[in-house]
């Protein structure tokens, strides 16, 4: 059996992938039997030339049919990975593959099920500081992974934890967090992170904006996902409490200061919260029926079409 496998999701990386190879195999050579997957995202430069260019039995190349994002891609890798060990990592060189056996150490020391790489020191630009740091405090409030950066790639798995994974959206900045909430012992280390060289950052402020939404899902689903009627169920309860006593007022008016329903707005509260309620209970109900469905088994469309896997250049 394989003991590691280490994957990367490449989107037009042309220039880096080459010395990528090169020092991820360097470093994995000493560790024992291992594997290298590349998952081309739909890179419209010479990425896939430079991936098959590599003659290498470890080598896997999956390439995907279009550009789905990041979290699609490492969902690809996370299900083709063969390993007891799985490795994350971008391919923009800014992760040191030097850092994985001393990752790999602290891991069996601690008894860890995940680790986490810590980029302490970043070489990225102010603005990208600026929103992980932003992201990082909403992030300590709602998901409570307990890690300082959630955004570096670079990690190792016990495979079991991803097997069943599903990523998509920009749900991978939260896959810490989802393991954790599975039960996995999570830890981190401090990693190197070096300036990128070749190519362009594939972060944006819409990207921030999208893990945000994100970040909401995993809160909601962290918390309600068992009974997401206790949620919406108390947001109607509420409404309805609300709705009564509107009644009750609107009531009070019409019998004993003959204040005409057309001109109290309380009549009109009083039914709008009442519906209102109604409809946050319906909706409970749907939702919970729903998850239930989906924890009993339901089937789920593929989140991305395989174009070729290629295996050792050809």
């Amino acid at each position: 059996m394989i003991k590691f496998s280490v994957f990367a999701p490449i989107y037009n990386e042309q220039g880096n992938i080459l010395k990528l190879y090169s020092e991820i195999s360097s470093v994995m050579d000493t560790m024992g039997s291992w594997e290298l997957i590349f998952i081309n995202d739909g890179s419209c430069d010479d990425s896939l030339k430079e991936m098959l260019s590599i003659n290498s039995s470890s080598l896997r190349v999956i390439d995907l049919k279009k550009n789905y994002g990041q979290s699609v891609a490492m969902d690809a890798g996370f299900r083709a990975c063969k390993g007891e060990y799985v490795i994350s990592m971008d391919a923009d060189l800014q992760n040191d593959p030097k850092d994985i056996p001393k990752m790999f150490k602290k891991m069996q020391e601690d008894k860890l099920d995940v680790i986490a790489g810590w980029r302490k020191k970043r070489c990225d630009p102010l603005w990208m500081l600026v929103i992980t740091k932003s992201a990082r405090f909403l992030r300590g409030i709602l998901a409570k992974d307990g890690v300082h950066d959630s955004g570096c790639t670079l990690r190792i798995y016990k495979r079991e934890f991803i097997e069943d994974l599903e990523l998509w959206g920009e749900m991978h900045r939260y896959i810490i967090a989802l393991l954790k909430w599975r039960g996995a012992k999570i830890g981190e280390m401090v990693v190197n992170h070096r300036p990128r060289i070749h190519g362009h950052t594939k972060y944006n402020w819409k990207k921030s904006l999208k893990g945000f939404v994100d970040l909401i899902y995993i809160w909601f689903w962290k918390k309600f996902s068992q009974r997401p009627l206790h949620l919406f169920g108390g947001v109607g309860f509420f409404l309805g409490i609300m709705g009564f006593l509107s009644s009750f007022w609107t009531f009070k008016l019409k019998i004993f200061n003959n204040v005409s329903l057309s001109d109290s707005v309380w009549f009109i509260m009083s039914g709008f919260l009442i519906i209102t309620a109604l409809l946050f209970f319906m909706f409970g109900i749907m939702l919970d029926i729903m998850i239930r469905t989906y924890y009993n088994g339901s089937l789920v469309e593929s989140r991305y079409k395989i174009r070729k896997e290629y295996v050792g250049g050809k």
